[in-house]
């Protein structure tokens, strides 16, 4: 590998077609669909499947897991083989697994049925996540990306509750079903760039200071790396809020305001994402994430001492919020470096990557006996762990490369 990489230019390509762009959204929000839901589908392997606490942990990491597994194969295959081919395989992989688990119900069998389902939807989801990093604006593809999520994620909260599992997984698989007839709208191979004479580039600080730069190769695999351990906080805390929030001898929260405040605050995590947006036009990218992930481990170790209903609520809100600033920036520097689209595909991967260490973990710290208080103190320690890695970065890069430890 060379040790250096060239960011993008600003030319538009067949990958910037409304076609491309809207399948590809739509395929990004029925890959990650578990990701976002694992909350109440969590709650749902508890309370209609009997699965244990633990078990709960690792059949959320299998699945999850899969996703990774998933997205690292569609990385190295991507250049090679034909989109739309990964697409049809993948939703069916991911579709056949699914109908599985509506019979197959046993904790061993729904453990690998999961991951062979997070496998499929892995390879998905990598694709479509690529296909946006094509654009010759992923930045802004992402950011719609992200909006789009807090929708998705807020309609998952409130109407998967009011599903029987079986119910849940039909949902799945008609999702991944919806987008088929569409496949063709995804181009199949990467090309080269075209230019659009109608469409003047745009001046931006990014592209015009960085685009002459060549940018030091470490750095997408460093954001990949503080991806995991960002999502291994995601993946633990998301996986287990609402089961810590039912535990009688760690939580007095009312059941009925969990299940609120899960639905609405995927909704305000719509601030969030215009919010982080406007920080980063005027601070860049580095300073505000370095903030962020620092308020997000306290605001997830609020919880160590016990759930109550004012604690429930800010630790929510704000972790949601707080969870699309993250992706946004995280995004956003992906695509400030990466032409190819081969790091934007690796970004499930890390975020699975970190979905299978974080409920994982959490299982394992429950195991051990150190409780919802030990969970909750890991998933600080992984944030932290984040912006180490980015505050290394920084460091790095305005010694060397000025304007883009600042990018926006």
């Amino acid at each position: 590998m060379s040790d250096n990489i060239i960011t993008r230019s600003n030319q538009r390509t067949i990958f910037d077609s409304w076609q491309s762009i809207s399948i590809s959204l739509y395929m990004t929000l029925a890959g990650y669909a578990v990701l976002v839901g694992v909350p109440v589908i969590s709650t749902a392997w508890v309370n209609l499947l009997g699965f244990s606490e633990v078990e709960v942990g690792r059949v959320a990491g299998a699945d999850l897991g899969g996703l990774s597994a998933g997205a690292i194969f569609a990385a190295i295959v991507i250049a090679k083989v034909n989109r739309r081919v990964l697409i049809i395989v993948s939703a069916l992989i991911a579709m056949i697994a699914n109908g599985l688990c509506i019979v197959i119900v046993d904790y061993e069998s729904v453990l690998w049925l999961r991951f062979i389902a997070g496998f499929g939807a892995g390879i998905y989801t990598a694709v479509a996540v690529a296909t946006l990093g094509a654009t010759s604006k992923p930045a802004r593809a992402f950011n719609m990306m992200l909006f789009l999520f807090a929708f998705s994620q807020g309609l998952e909260m409130h109407f998967l509750p009011k599903l029987s599992m079986s119910g849940i997984y039909i949902v799945f698989i008609c999702a991944y079903a919806i987008s088929l007839p569409f496949v063709k709208w995804v181009p199949p191979r990467p090309i080269d760039k075209i230019p659009d004479n109608n469409t003047k580039a745009e001046e931006s600080f990014s592209t015009d200071k960085l685009a002459t730069q060549q940018v030091p190769a470490y750095v997408p695999w460093l954001v990949l790396a503080a991806i995991v351990a960002t999502y291994t906080n995601i993946g633990a805390y998301w996986t287990y809020i609402e089961i810590a929030s039912a535990n009688p001898e760690f939580s007095t929260a009312n059941q009925e305001l969990v299940g609120w405040v899960l639905t609405v605050s995927s909704f305000f995590s719509l601030v969030g994402c215009l919010f982080a947006t406007l920080l980063s036009n005027r601070f860049g990218l580095a300073r505000p994430l370095l903030v962020t992930l620092i308020t997000h481990a306290l605001i997830v170790a609020l919880l160590a001492n016990g759930i109550t209903d004012w604690k429930i609520i800010a630790s929510v809100f704000m972790f949601n919020t707080l969870w699309i600033f993250i992706d946004v920036y995280q995004m956003a520097t992906i695509a400030n470096v990466d032409h190819t689209g081969r790091f934007a595909s690796l970004m499930p991967a890390a975020q699975g990557l970190g979905q299978i260490i974080g409920p994982i973990a959490a299982s394992s710290i429950l195991a051990a006996g150190l409780g919802y208080s030990g969970l909750f103190i890991m998933c600080a320690f992984a944030s932290l762990t984040g912006m180490l890695i980015y505050a290394f970065m920084y460091i790095r890069l305005k010694a060397t490369i000025p304007a883009l430890a600042d990018a926006s």
